[in-house]
């Protein structure tokens, strides 16, 4: 059966794959769609699309470096503006003062401090004009990241699909090994990279632009509202793949701050395996995902005519990959091998190069064609973080005429024809007279390009690497009260109960074992000792310049950093409970009052231009409700000391205001604090049951106000 012919025998029975509220957030008209395959050709087209843009360029991405070269397949640029991205949207910015550039970057883990631009703000927000501005979004769950790489221009085109903005990223389709203009900003080179973006228009670009909206409030706690109609910044001389198109966006979000998660793309990828014929075409840089593995399985057991060519890196080079998302990888191929249908799966990646001297090609698309039916290009991987962990968007269109089947198919033919050789006509072709993805790209051998079968191997990873891979790629965040389920194979509640008592005491054991190491193998025994301490502030008490010199350390501290609860409890223990509480009253609202002048003279300009967009979620709480809101921060802490100082002086709250806030919220955490330092201290040199009852008293006291204020504050905001 030719592809023409099964494509109309389905016709008649297709009910659609794309359900918003299931496998999509929302179905929207594009009047045209673009596959831009490699970083070249995307970086060019973005680079006019910009240049074009009238009102607001909206950036979200997992990095955004400003060292990237916004260049063409020439490495060269055909206008006057900056070859780099930061240099180039600052040549923008300055020539439009009325556009709007917002950039929001995941606040990414240290673990890829290696991989990242040293302090991007410096070079994107600080050296730029006041219209460019960027957030760092730390808005998710511990172990999960922001992965979502979208562009928004006046809300009428979007890009979306694996490729951020960023270095070791640029490459053509020719991947040529010899490429001297595939260096990264130290001039070192790298390995051929592909990758993949789509670009859309119309109701389908304003649906992206309201996702990056949604983004940037909830890192920013700040609206922006959308682009007024009118203009046309596509490209002009780039021809669209496809018109008047319906584009599917399907989401992960993972569930933070009372939202629920959101898990449209997990839906969506087995529902497009069981909607598939005749091919399946995957591109991606993981596979580890198991339930992936196993409803491509079912589908081929259920369809004997049914081929899926994966096309994926040779291998992971990495450690840590080299751990996790190769033994997912061996894991995956293995439950296709036990289903008896692994004849009709190829796992293949693409060289370049003659014999001898090949390079293999760094996959890093994310892409998915089924038959000539269905296109998606988004972010996510094919493993288990994508699934329910990072925040993903996926842009999936569902052919539903002759000319979008060509456009599905013109797309595979492109891909695949890419990676073997030859013109994209050539597979197309071969796809339309045979109905075969493996005889398509067999027919398409050359001697300097190719799909080479991966050599993982077939024995599933040890045991010993099963937690690693539970943190490195799990299937929900690793704060989820679920994730240890992940790690150990709990049973029931009951032993979910035992389990997690198991966890606490262990954490507990821990605690005391560091305790007692840093006290065996550090000073801090010695300083801790009521003798030391005495000969460390021998005098001061008696000294009548005393309180000058505990307030002058307050407020060094307080710019510092310092935690202002220790200097607190060691100032009673030192001085007394008496003499301490007023010194640490007088340190600490005297360090109060000079981080607010130091925030009230540097301005709330140079201040959002240090923090960034988050100083929002600060200033709108101390500058809605005065003493009130200070004091409640003070009690309830949302943010540390100094920084809630310096915002209350950038944003010019009341001086007076500000005064009585931090008196009202300190006191009663300086009083509780001064009592346990004191009676600790005390505690070290004559231990006495009476004395531990007043410092457990007060710890209990202090949590129960914490708490029931916290409750009181939840009420009130609700009562707004």
């Amino acid at each position: 059966m030719s592809v023409q012919d099964f494509s109309r025998a389905e016709e008649s029975e297709k009910t659609g794959v794309l359900r918003p509220s299931r496998n999509v957030w929302r179905v929207e008209e594009a009047a045209r769609a673009r596959l831009l395959v490699d970083a070249a050709h995307y970086f060019e087209t973005l680079r006019t699309a910009m240049k074009n843009a009238r009102h607001s360029i909206l950036i979200v991405g997992w990095d955004i470096d400003s060292r990237t070269r916004l260049v063409g397949p020439s490495g060269k640029v055909d206008d006057d503006l900056p070859e780099t991205f930061g240099e180039f949207i600052a040549a923008l910015a300055r020539e439009n003062p009325d556009l709007e550039i917002k950039l929001l970057l995941w606040d990414y883990s240290v673990i890829y401090a290696m991989e990242r631009e040293l302090l991007p703000a410096v070079p994107l927000r600080w050296n730029t004009p006041r219209n460019i501005d960027l957030c760092l979004d730390d808005e998710i769950p511990l172990g999960a990241s922001h992965h979502q790489k979208i562009v928004v221009i006046d809300d009428c085109l979007a890009f979306s699909g694996g490729l951020d903005i960023t270095v070791r990223r640029w490459d053509t389709p020719a991947h040529d090994p010899a490429n001297d203009l595939r260096v990264d900003p130290g001039d070192e080179p790298y390995k051929p990279f592909h990758d993949v973006q789509m670009m859309v228009d119309g109701d389908a670009a304003a649906a992206l632009g309201e996702l990056a909206r949604t983004r940037w409030h909830r890192a920013a706690c700040e609206e922006l509202t959308p682009a007024p109609a009118g203009g046309d910044p596509w490209p002009e001389g780039v021809d669209p793949h496809f018109t008047g198109v319906a584009i599917g966006i399907a989401r992960t979000e993972p569930a933070v701050n009372g939202s629920p998660a959101v898990r449209e793309i997990e839906t969506l990828f087995p529902d497009m395996i069981a909607a598939a014929q005749r091919w399946i075409y995957i591109e991606n840089q993981f596979l580890t995902c198991t339930e992936v593995a196993s409803a491509l399985a079912g589908r081929l057991g259920e369809n004997p005519d049914l081929e899926v060519l994966l096309v994926a890196p040779k291998t992971h080079e990495a450690w840590l990959e080299q751990q996790t998302m190769l033994a997912g990888r061996i894991r995956f191929m293995e439950i296709i091998r036990q289903a008896d249908v692994a004849d009709r799966v190829r796992l293949v990646y693409p060289t370049v190069g003659k014999e001898g001297q090949e390079v293999d090609v760094m996959v890093h698309s994310k892409v998915m064609i089924v038959d000539d039916a269905l296109l998606r290009v988004g972010s996510a991987n094919l493993c288990n973080r994508s699934m329910g962990t990072d925040t993903e968007c996926d842009l999936v269109i569902e052919a539903s005429d002759d000319a979008s089947r060509a456009g599905v198919l013109d797309a595979l033919g492109r891909l695949l024809g890419e990676h073997c050789g030859v013109d994209s006509d050539e597979i197309a072709g071969a796809l339309r007279e045979t109905g075969s993805i493996f005889a398509a790209m067999d027919r398409a051998r050359v001697k300097d390009r190719g799909l080479r079968p991966v050599a993982d191997g077939e024995e599933p990873p040890g045991e010993a690497f099963t937690a690693i891979e539970s943190i490195a790629d799990p299937g929900r965040p690793i704060a989820s009260g679920e994730h240890f389920a992940d790690i150990v194979d709990l049973g029931g509640e009951e032993s979910r109960g035992r389990f997690s008592t198991i966890v606490k005491a262990a954490a507990l054991l821990l605690f005391v074992v560091a305790l007692g190491l840093l006290w065996r193998y550090t000073p801090l025994s010695e300083y801790a000792q009521p003798d030391k301490l005495r000969e460390t502030f021998g005098g001061m008490a008696d000294n009548p310049f005393a309180v000058l010199a505990i307030v002058a350390l307050y407020v060094i501290a307080g710019f510092f950093a310092f935690p202002v609860t220790v200097l607190i409890l060691v100032t009673a223990g030192t001085f007394g409970l008496w003499p301490g509480l007023l010194y640490a009253g007088l340190g600490s609202m005297s360090s109060a009052l000079a981080t607010y002048g130091a925030g009230r003279g540097l301005g709330a300009r140079f201040l959002r231009n240090l923090i960034g967009p988050r100083i929002n979620r600060i200033s709108r709480g101390i500058g809605e409700r005065g003493v009130l809101a200070v004091a409640t921060i003070r009690l309830v802490p949302v943010a540390p000391f100094m920084l809630v100082n310096l915002v209350a002086g950038a944003f010019r709250l009341p001086v007076i205001d500000y005064t009585f806030g931090t008196l009202l919220g300190l006191a009663p955490g300086i009083v509780l604090l001064s009592v346990m330092g004191d009676r600790v201290f005390a505690m070290l040199e004559d231990p006495s049951l009476s004395d531990l009852a007043i410092v457990l008293g007060a710890l209990v006291l202090w949590i129960g106000f914490a708490f029931a204020l916290q409750k009181l504050i939840a009420r009130w905001r609700k009562s707004d």
